[in-house]
């Protein structure tokens, strides 16, 4: 079978080092996770260890892309909008990639959203959106971090354990 250089390469790397994880037959991949963030993904679609998903997760695995990345596979599980926005907050350089019969069917990037509704808890405990008001919390995206569009407050730093 014969594809392109890099293929070639890829195929001749792989064969030296092995596979870190093997294929899945129906499912999802995220790739080009932030290094050391693969955890994170995980907790913030749902996946805790004590759900019924088979998982793989490969950390800190050499990338021509991005230095060192994360990757992550769920064995027949396709990740929905809201989790990929997710996923795009924490790891902006991340792939999604549908698996089905062991083939690529779909692969997409992630997208940080310019509006995020009702996936970050705003820290601010005096933030309408952390009491019994029936609003959703809503955060502006801008370089320097998710400004909160009812008390101003800005998360720049730990996104991670903001989101809900």
């Amino acid at each position: 079978m014969k594809g392109t250089a890099r293929e070639d390469r890829k195929r001749e790397k792989d064969a030296r080092q092995g596979l870190l994880i093997s294929p899945i037959e129906n499912g999802t991949v995220i790739d080009h996770i932030t290094a050391g963030e693969a955890l994170n993904v995980l907790r913030i679609i749902g996946i805790t260890g004590t759900t019924q998903e088979s998982i793989s997760v490969a950390t800190n695995v050499e990338s021509g892309k991005i230095g060192y990345k994360d990757i992550v596979k769920i064995k027949n599980r396709e990740l929905r909008k809201d989790e990929v926005d997710k996923i795009a907050l924490i790891a902006p350089k991340a792939s999604i990639n549908i698996i089905r019969d062991y083939k690529v069917w779909e692969k997409k990037g992630v997208e940080i959203p310019s509006e995020v509704l009702g996936i970050v808890r705003c820290p601010n405990p005096g933030c309408i959106s952390n009491t019994n008001e029936p609003i959703q919390s809503c955060f502006l995206v801008q370089a320097k971090g998710m400004r909160c569009v009812y008390c101003d407050w800005l998360i720049s730093k730990d996104i991670t354990n903001n989101i809900i």
